[in-house]
């Protein structure tokens, strides 16, 4: 039904990813986006081995036979040597594709991946480091808009804006991130020159995700002015959902705090407050603005199918308003 440059380099029906998700991105989760025909990715940082993370792969293979991925995260706060373990794991265990992300490029892997025949995509916020990216090998690139839910890019600039900017200035296929939830945002991206999409805040609220089910209880209620982006004065800016925390911090900023009086907030709420433990009010926890899109608690399977046809319908719809 559709075919892109990504649907053939990942082996995949649909042009629709689930990025890796620190703590979230586990074998459930991954095996039913990508049996549904979609490229889940396991995220790798979660893992302190090669082993752990190995493991985890296993799992995921025992409930789909088809193709998923591996995040490797390239923040300054990952550990190179464990990065090194996940490489050779990932090319042992034939994974198809790999999502790199971070402060700098993919460029020490690239050989290496490329000689065990996995595929780098490599998400970015601007189009200067999506054209660095290609430059050093990757295959394809994800342009992450400002809509996107937890670390932000330093610049604001929308995903209507990146996609079309970056599909002109690289030859490699470029996904789409930031605000999609939907079908209209499948159909949109394409449109756009995207040859897919990336998607992390909708599967978060998926039947098969491991955040609590308050928390996909609180998503399908909120609305797209439900999360803002903090952390804008002590360099750490991210959007996240609102709640007590998140307004503290907010109040705090109005009133130009120093650094040293938000850290100790942004750093001392771990996620899982929110996402594991269901706890709303009292922690902070990335989403984007997509929230806004999510209506209801549904299987990926269920997502992604409703995409598809709405995405088709949006298609047909467009058909009659150009008269061939």
């Amino acid at each position: 039904m559709f075919k892109t440059r990504v649907t053939e380099m990942l082996g995949i029906e649909y042009p629709i990813l689930c990025g890796g998700m620190r703590n979230i991105s586990k074998a459930a989760l991954v095996a039913a986006v990508s049996d549904a025909g979609g490229f889940g990715i396991l995220e790798s940082a979660q893992f302190s081995s090669g082993e752990g993370l190995r493991a985890e792969i296993r799992k995921t293979k025992s409930l789909t036979k088809k193709p998923f991925g591996v995040n490797i995260t390239l923040f300054p706060w990952a550990d190179p040597k464990l990065n090194d373990q996940f490489i050779e794991v990932v090319v042992q265990e034939g994974i198809r594709g790999v999502e790199t992300s971070g402060f700098r490029g993919p460029g020490e892997f690239v050989e290496r991946l490329h000689r065990g025949n996995v595929r780098i995509i490599h998400k970015v916020s601007t189009v200067r480091h999506a054209i660095s990216a290609e430059k050093e090998g990757a295959d394809a690139v994800t342009i992450a808009g400002f809509e996107q839910g937890g670390a932000l890019g330093r610049e604001d600039i929308t995903t209507l804006i990146l996609v079309p900017r970056t599909v002109d200035e690289v030859k490699i296929p470029v996904l789409a991130a930031g605000g999609i939830g939907d079908g209209r945002g499948l159909a949109a991206a394409l449109a756009l020159g995207a040859e897919g999409v990336v998607m992390g805040t909708r599967f978060l609220a998926v039947k098969e995700c491991i955040t609590h089910p308050a928390f996909k209880e609180w998503m399908a209620k909120a609305k797209e002015t439900d999360v803002a982006v903090v952390g804008r004065t002590a360099g750490r800016k991210s959007r996240v959902i609102v709640n007590k925390v998140t307004q503290k911090i907010l109040e705090l900023e109005a009133k130009n705090a120093p650094p040293e009086q938000l850290t100790p907030l942004l750093e001392g709420r771990e996620p899982g407050k929110v996402y594991i433990e269901g706890d709303v009010e009292n922690g902070i926890a990335g989403a984007g603005q997509a929230v806004g899109l999510v209506k209801s608690v549904q299987s990926a399977r269920e997502v992604i199918e409703e995409m598809v046809r709405d995405a088709m319908a949006m298609r047909q719809k467009l058909d009659k308003m150009i008269p061939g």
